[in-house]
């Protein structure tokens, strides 16, 4: 005879059923504990029901407890001593603890209960994967369900959980819709708030103007150690200073029942420095503002800040002051003192960014300056460049852009313009609406696209050209243009296309059009209902017709919009014929006067005789307007 062992409960695998116990507590983790410990298991495998909730409150220590009514709980947040120190809030319950047993329908889905850091705000989570299936009394279920999630994280139930109710009630419409409902993506929603304290702020000095100073030394990840902010440049109204002012917080009573008191705010920032009348100060509830009433940069001389507008300075290079940018919007004039032709006033690498700058002295390779009015009495170098509406240069070597640009010396420099004079050129390369040169020397290349005129001509090998597009601005509206030509008709040839298409179908059933209208005139004229195939087939022949005019009256638009992009072409050249080289000395040697036409695209070229004397030049065509040529004529 065969006996089977009594299995072990405390082996693998058994699970331990323990007698039900029911107690009065008001720390339902904590007896969960006591129990599992009483019985050698582990807490998880206990559940409870709660049979009883006693809310409580009292005003002091000493006095007695009063039970809340199941009103009063629901408005416990709209109580009006809800927030006063000396609230108290408890709350007692009396749950009965048993053994885990069959499986429940809740426990497919795996929820959490979280909180922020003052426990004001409670969140229940929904891990993906869970599923939940619907059921009569799901909504009380579930919420018994949450309740006990909440008394394991020592929570007040029923008080503060007005979102939970609506939380259940969503959760539950959509599972009567889909009956269940697999989470893919986890979920979470609010299920309990209390009232959440107010922070206490301390008082904070801000030094918004530090902060364009370390802001200007990122260069991307990286930190540009030649770009310091020596100076900080401030605009009319800019905020240079903030003092906030400290503020003690309001209190807030969380989700178990807790009062959470404001600290005391620190106070260590206070402002106790000194300013000019170019600084304004303005004291709000919050704050004491301290703005800047004009333009420039700021300073701080013994504890006082003040707006300068003009420095000197020795030079700019890595090791003084870094790369200096202000801006061009504030008003400060930078005067760079160093004179000595073995040095650079502006360093190499250098790159500064002013309103205005004065250099008394050379810029060095792979500088860059920009300014709205610029000043250069030394040199620069061939790898520097220079931006400035209003410029100044002594003798240049590198590259210029301005709007009214003066050169004393060019020696194989680059100047973009508008309008460029130049005293003395050797040399470079120049493009300008206007160009002006006192003494032209050997080998250079002027572009202009109104006007070249020359005092003085010392050398040869020089390329006189009026180009109506030289500029990079007036270069890059043609090409758009003529980008935009193109699109246009390339958009006409599909018009037509289509309406070629649509007019040989029309033609094609053309008979067939007339004979079908005519049948339904007939059908009309005899009271008789018209097929509807034949209906149909008309509907089709205006369709198509109302679709041909719709074309016909797209291809005008769009030959209209082409008429006016070609004028727009037109009108780029249509100041050439007004154009001038002028020459008031001499020709000598090989120079080269040179129209670039757009419209035909072409250039027309001349060489002025040795010796000549003819100064004016222009682009002129024949009567037939089909061979153009340059020629000399009389007006200076």
């Amino acid at each position: 005879m065969l006996f089977k062992k009594k299995k072990d409960p405390h082996e693998s695998g058994a699970v331990q059923m323990i007698r039900p116990v029911v107690v009065r507590t008001e720390n339902v983790a904590k007896e969960l504990m006591n129990v599992a410990a009483s019985n050698k298991i582990s807490s998880a495998m206990l559940d409870f029901n709660i049979l009883e909730v006693q809310t409580m409150k009292r005003m002091a220590d000493t006095a007695e407890w009063e039970e809340l009514s199941f009103d009063e709980i629901a408005q416990l947040e709209k109580d009006p001593e809800i927030l006063d120190p000396n609230m108290q809030l408890r709350q007692l319950y009396e749950v009965e603890i048993f053994s885990k047993s069959e499986p429940g329908p809740l426990d497919a889905m795996e929820i959490k209960i979280g909180a922020n850091a003052t426990m004001c705000k409670v969140y229940l989570t929904i891990k993906a994967g869970s599923k939940a299936t619907y059921f009569q009394g799901f909504e009380e279920a579930f919420k018994k369900h949450i309740n006990k999630k909440k008394l394991r994280a020592k929570l007040l139930i029923m008080a503060f959980d007005a979102p939970m109710a609506e939380a259940i009630k969503s959760l539950a419409a959509r599972l009567r819709v889909n009956e269940s409902i697999t989470f893919e993506e986890q979920e979470m929603v609010l299920i309990a708030e209390g009232i959440e304290p107010v922070p206490t702020v301390n008082d904070a000095l801000i030094m918004h103007y530090e902060k364009k100073r370390d802001e200007g030394k990122l260069a991307g990840d990286r930190v540009d150690y030649s770009k310091r902010g020596y100076l900080v440049s401030a605009v009319e109204n800019e905020l240079l200073i903030e003092y906030i002012k400290p503020k003690k917080g309001s209190a807030g009573r969380n989700c178990r029942g807790e009062l959470l008191l404001p600290e005391e705010p620190v106070i260590k920032n206070e402002p106790t420095f000194g300013i000019s009348d170019r600084i304004q100060r303005t004291e709000t509830e919050k704050s004491i503002e301290f703005r800047a009433k004009q333009s420039g940069y700021v300073t701080c001389e013994g504890g006082n800040y003040d707006i300068s507008t003009e420095m000197d300075i020795t030079e700019i290079s890595f090791k003084t002051t870094g790369s200096i940018d202000t801006g061009l919007d504030a008003d400060i004039a930078l005067n760079v003192k160093e004179t000595d032709v073995f040095k650079d006033a502006i360093g190499m690498g250098m790159e500064v960014e002013v309103n205005e700058i004065n250099i008394d002295g050379n810029i060095g390779p792979g500088s860059k300056v920009r300014a709205n009015k610029a000043t250069i009495e030394g040199q620069t170098h061939q790898t520097a460049e220079v931006y400035a509406d209003e410029l100044r240069i002594n003798i240049h070597k590198g590259k210029a852009f301005g709007r009214e640009v003066h050169i004393t010396r060019l020696e194989q420099g680059v100047v973009e313009g508008e309008k460029v004079t130049v005293l003395q050129a050797t040399g470079g390369k120049i493009r300008a609406r206007e160009i002006t040169i006192e003494i032209l020397g050997s080998h250079v290349t002027m572009t202009a696209t109104d006007r070249i005129e020359v005092r003085q001509l010392k050398g040869s090998e020089n390329s006189f050209i009026i180009d109506p597009v030289v500029l990079h601005t007036s270069r890059d509206e043609l090409s758009d243009n003529e980008a935009k030509i193109k699109e246009a008709k390339r958009a006409i040839d599909e018009v037509e296309r289509e309406i070629a298409k649509y007019e040989s179908l029309q033609q094609s059933n053309a008979g067939a059009f007339a004979d079908l209208k005519k049948r339904l005139l007939q059908y009309k004229k005899s009271g008789l209902q018209m097929p509807s195939a034949f209906v149909k087939k008309y509907k089709q022949f205006q369709q198509m017709q109302t679709h041909l005019e719709t074309l016909r009256s797209e291809l005008t638009q769009k030959e209209e919009r082409l008429e006016l992009l070609s004028a727009k072409h037109h009108a780029f050249q249509s100041d050439i014929f007004e154009s001038k080289v002028i020459c008031h000395d001499q020709w000598r040697g090989h120079n080269e006067i040179l129209f670039r036409m757009i419209e035909p695209e072409m250039e027309v070229s001349f060489v002025p005789p040795e010796y000549s004397t003819s100064s004016v030049f222009m682009l002129r065509k024949d009567e037939d307007g089909e061979r153009y040529y340059i020629a000399a004529v009389e007006e200076a």
